[in-house]
């Protein structure tokens, strides 16, 4: 077990530094330096295409770059791109790279680098692995024209084609190598996995020499040891989902800054179960839930709040205040309507169907995450909200696995269940009929062909009001119930960023050019 700080870290550190000969500069000044530390314990290699754990990725963002990235606004803007084509259908895409790109090899980037990244992610995606496998819904096929010019022809015609280029690009020759070099404004000059990761500026970097010269992140096994670290100034900032990380937001000597991660947390409804096929019972269970209690006691705070798939705050989100509402009254007028009644001496209400009798129970399951038990508490916060509407509830913890059989299955009423969202804001997997994530069993024609429509807008004035439809259609419709998309903190000392929108997974966005 790993204590709470090992001087052999320090000394492994100091030592992998000083064997290290790199051709582009040497230790550091304090003040141009910036150590961080996050959770890993799981990534042997840099391979961004691998990489699972969240705060890894965002480390690997500063060492690959991608076609496309995306800003304060949450919209596409050139990475390594110095424009884009596309046909009048949006079949077909045409990017033209920069010509000034290279990696931290000296090699210059070209557009078979990016073909061969592509046919790597797509490779990966037919065995069911890596972290972009969504490529493979996006892509048709790929074209080299010349050395600066990539053409994609789209199997989805539409706006956000341009987020799925948003992937990590990798020289031809290193696509499956454990530690393949990038172009980004910093390069890996020491990497101990579970111990640290050594980055130093790229001085050859095309958009000029980053204002930071080393970025050093230490790797933990626990949020207790990671923040130890931080109480004791062993590093300058600690990236963390812990709740822990609310007793920093008002200290004087040290900021947090909150992040959005890409996690959707949602009570998942089983629409095929009874009482559940009914929409007044559905609606009432949204109207009975209250998830700002959830967000300011099960979670402290540590989640921002939608009601739609989409994140509120961004041009994605469109809500409705009169559907989503907290409402127990409304709720017990829904289930009144409904046939549901009370019997004498019963908390739990009766509904007389096929000439039985039935009770308002359901089964609400929970899988808890290592080292986090906040799932668990929200869980029984919604028991108490909905037995004080009438419902009787059994909250049942079970573990990822087993929770994931039951989801498949069909097998349960209710479910905490969270989602990790792609870049590209499409939550066509939950919603359409018969996806991969449609665990509500949710079916309905009218929000089939509003992603019909979705998928074949290529301006974005249109793929918004598309997006603007189909949550209007959630809204009519509860197909499950949205309750938050979770966030973390960055406790720091040192202010390392001016970017406005921190978010999973460019949580450093920035860094490279932040003078302090």
């Amino acid at each position: 077990m790993r204590s709470t700080w090992k001087w052999n870290r320090i000394l492994a550190l100091l030592t992998a530094l000083c064997m290290i000969v790199t051709p582009v500069l040497a230790f550091a000044e304090e003040d141009d330096m910036f150590t961080v530390g996050i959770i890993s314990v799981k990534t042997a290699k840099l391979n961004p295409l691998y990489t699972e754990e969240r705060e890894f990725k965002s480390v690997n963002s500063l060492i690959y770059e991608s076609l496309m990235v995306l800003d304060d606004d949450y919209m596409p803007q050139y990475g390594v791109v110095r424009s884009y084509d596309m046909n009048n259908d949006a079949s077909k895409w045409t990017f033209h790279l920069r010509d000034d790109v290279y990696f931290h090899d000296g090699s210059k980037m070209t557009a078979y680098d990016v073909l061969a990244t592509i046919n790597e992610i797509l490779r990966l995606a037919e065995e069911g692995q890596g972290q972009y496998a969504t490529l493979k819904y996006m892509i048709k096929s790929v074209e080299v024209r010349d050395e600066t010019t990539l053409i994609i022809t789209a199997s989805r015609k539409y706006y956000g084609f341009l987020y799925a280029m948003t992937f990590p690009i990798l020289p031809e020759s290193q696509v499956q190598a454990d530690n393949p070099v990038g172009s980004g404004p910093y390069y890996a000059q020491a990497f101990s996995p579970g111990d640290y990761i050594y980055l130093t500026a790229w001085r050859n970097w095309w958009k000029g020499t980053p204002q930071i010269s080393q970025v050093n992140v230490l790797l933990f096994n626990t949020n207790r040891d990671l923040i130890s670290a931080y109480e004791y100034n062993r590093i300058d900032a600690a990236v963390t989902r812990s709740s822990n990380a609310t007793q920093y937001s008002r200290s004087a000597t040290s900021l947090s800054i909150t992040y959005r991660t890409q996690q959707l947390e949602t009570l998942m409804i089983n629409r095929a179960s009874f009482p559940l096929d009914d929409p007044a019972v559905r609606q009432a269970i949204r109207f009975a839930v209250n998830p700002d209690i959830l967000a300011s006691t099960a979670y402290q705070g540590m989640c921002a709040r939608t009601d739609t798939p989409m994140p509120q705050g961004t041009w994605m989100y469109q809500g409705n205040d009169s559907a989503y509402r907290y409402d127990p009254e409304r709720a017990k007028e829904l289930l009144a309507e409904a046939g549901w009644f009370a019997a004498e001496e019963d908390a739990i209400l009766h509904k007389v169907v096929d000439g039985k009798t039935r009770n308002l129970h359901v089964r609400l399951y929970v899988y808890e995450e290592q080292d986090n038990s906040v799932r668990v508490a929200a869980a029984n916060l919604i028991k108490s909200q909905l037995e004080a509407v009438g419902f009787g509830v059994t909250v049942s913890s079970l573990t990822f696995s087993q929770a994931a059989e039951k989801l498949k299955a069909a097998s349960y009423d209710l479910c905490l269940a969270a989602f990790q969202m792609d870049a590209v804001p499409d939550p066509g997997f939950l919603l359409m009929r018969g996806n991969t994530g449609n665990y509500s069993r949710y079916s309905s024609t009218a929000m089939d062909q509003l992603f019909t429509t979705l998928r074949a807008s290529p301006l974005f004035a249109d793929y918004k009001q598309t997006l603007y439809d189909i949550q209007d259609r959630f809204a009519q419709d509860c197909p499950f119930i949205c309750l938050y998309y979770r966030t973390g903190a960055i406790m720091t000392r040192k202010m390392f960023t001016t970017a406005r929108d921190i978010r999973e997974p460019d949580l450093f966005r920035g860094i490279e050019s932040y003078q302090y």
